[in-house]
């Protein structure tokens, strides 16, 4: 059996997990958001971390690869893998995402502003390390792959200018 996994968050550097094959691609109509928050990873249930999740976004593009228990929806969505194609590279693609809907998803964090957000990812820290660690190892992976992730870039520039005041 087949199964292709696309991954938007840690799984871009961190799988955790053994797989045959990994291709850059991305999906359409979603984007990358720091609204989820990780009380078992990158948090507390008293400080939670911030991790990313996709909403819908018309005519964006979220560009691939958990710790997904946390995460409530499963949906199978195709993926591309250059902007002007009109075939998927691959169909039926499971994607994790976690839900605004509070009643089945507690952790939601939903939005914030910038400064609020990299305020509470300076915070906060969990087994699998501080919250910081997250966005600047998402950050570098997306920036390898030739990503430039508008909201990622902006948080790490934000958290690191509150890290350089803090000094």
């Amino acid at each position: 059996m087949v199964m292709w996994v696309f991954g938007y968050g840690s799984l871009i550097w961190k799988a955790g997990f053994p797989f045959d094959e990994s291709v850059v691609c991305f999906i359409r109509g979603y984007r990358r958001v720091f609204h989820q928050g990780s009380t078992d990873h990158r948090g507390t249930p008293e400080y939670p971390g911030r991790t990313v999740t996709l909403e819908p976004a018309e005519g964006e593009v979220c560009y691939l690869e958990a710790r997904e228990k946390q995460y409530d929806k499963k949906v199978y969505l195709d993926v591309f893998a250059e902007l002007t194609a009109t075939t998927p590279a691959i169909s039926g693609v499971m994607v994790y995402i976690a839900s605004p809907d509070k009643d089945v998803n507690t952790n939601y964090l939903g939005p914030a502003s910038v400064e609020e957000i990299a305020r509470q990812i300076i915070r906060a820290e969990g087994p699998s390390g501080p919250n910081t660690d997250y966005l600047f190892q998402l950050e570098k992976a997306l920036l390898q792959i030739g990503c430039q992730d508008k909201h990622v870039m902006d948080l790490a520039n934000e958290v690191r200018r509150i890290l350089s005041e803090q000094k």
